[in-house]
């Protein structure tokens, strides 16, 4: 889809199609519920904004936005769905920076804007069910990036010797979890230990699955858990095994990282702490949405579209910073 498509240019096509991607088969009133066309009125007044509906149920009027990642926004709708175009459609991200020169707004509206579309991105993983199940491949491994905002403080049984990764107790902790051919999970942990993998790992990967990691000791006891759980070792420049017709590695989720990094560090820069899980969030619903998988730009951005419904992101939460 051109960047000059219509819907990226003038609000009331931007409307249009919006709804024809919310109600494919008429207007549902977001405060009831209700969907009876009989029971559904389009306010055509002079007085009446476009695109504004009257619920006969309830008595209450709502437009496509209401209950959405748009709700109470005055930014024009054309410009909401370019920004969704351009960040589920750029691979490594779209800076705040960037959104506010190509939408034409503040560069505060572009930040605000940015993680409002994040928040639509976050995937329901309690509805989509563990990764992995009989007979397929999750490949596991926790990554550093960017400086903790609260340093860590080492544990005293580590009597003053280093992190085996350089900076690990000064950078914030990623777990990551990919399914062979299939999504990947990105997690913020606040420390990498046995027990707060494990929980990680036992809530989104079944138990019937075959784990790949690297020969880190936070995965030995849960690895057991598991069908089965082959490592490589690193440290001695192993990489990849083969094992008759088992292949053996960790490099998809490696390549995983490697696409996140890139965009933190080349688009993004810097990131708060408190907002991590929404960049992760991001890259997360690109790759489970990628070109690998026959999914067109146009088609991840309709998919970004459908989840937009029933998530608010207000400008500040209790015990979050305001700013990132």
């Amino acid at each position: 889809m051109q960047l000059t498509h219509p819907i990226f240019t003038d609000a009331e096509a931007a409307r249009v199609h919006l709804e024809a991607q919310r109600w494919p088969h008429g207007p549902n009133c977001p405060h009831c519920g209700n969907a009876r066309a009989d029971r559904i009125t389009k306010m055509e007044g002079k007085a009446h904004r476009p695109g504004l509906y009257n619920c006969m149920e309830c008595r209450e009027q709502f437009t496509v936005t209401v209950g959405t990642v748009f709700e109470r926004s005055k930014i024009a709708l054309n410009k909401w769905l370019l920004a969704t175009f351009l960040m589920s459609s750029s691979k490594k991200g779209m800076s705040a920076h960037q959104l506010h020169r190509m939408l034409g707004v503040t560069y505060k509206t572009a930040w605000f804007m940015a993680h409002r579309i994040r928040e639509a991105m976050a995937e329901d993983v309690n509805s989509s069910g563990p990764l992995g199940g009989e007979g397929k491949a999750v490949e596991v491994d926790e990554t550093y990036i960017g400086k903790r905002e609260t340093p860590r403080t080492p544990s005293p049984q580590r009597r003053g010797r280093p992190y085996l990764k350089s900076g690990g107790n000064q950078k914030r902790t990623v777990v990551g979890l990919v399914e062979r051919g299939g999504n990947v999970r990105m997690f913020h942990l606040n420390d990498a230990t046995a027990s707060t993998v494990r929980e990680v790992l036992v809530r989104n990967v079944d138990r019937k699955s075959i784990l790949y990691t690297d020969a880190s000791r936070l995965y030995t006891r849960t690895g057991e858990e598991y069908a089965s759980h082959k490592t490589t070792n690193h440290a001695n420049g192993e990489y990849v095994r083969y094992e008759g017709a088992e292949t053996i590695h960790s490099n998809t989720i490696e390549n995983v990282f490697s696409v996140f990094k890139r965009g933190m560090i080349g688009v993004y820069q810097h990131c708060g702490e408190a907002h991590l899980h929404r960049y992760l969030a991001e890259f997360d619903f690109r790759y489970n949405r990628r070109a690998a998988l026959k999914i067109t730009d146009n088609e991840r951005h309709d998919q970004l579209l459908a989840k937009i419904e029933g998530k608010r992101l207000t400008y500040r939460r209790i015990g979050e910073a305001s700013n990132a």
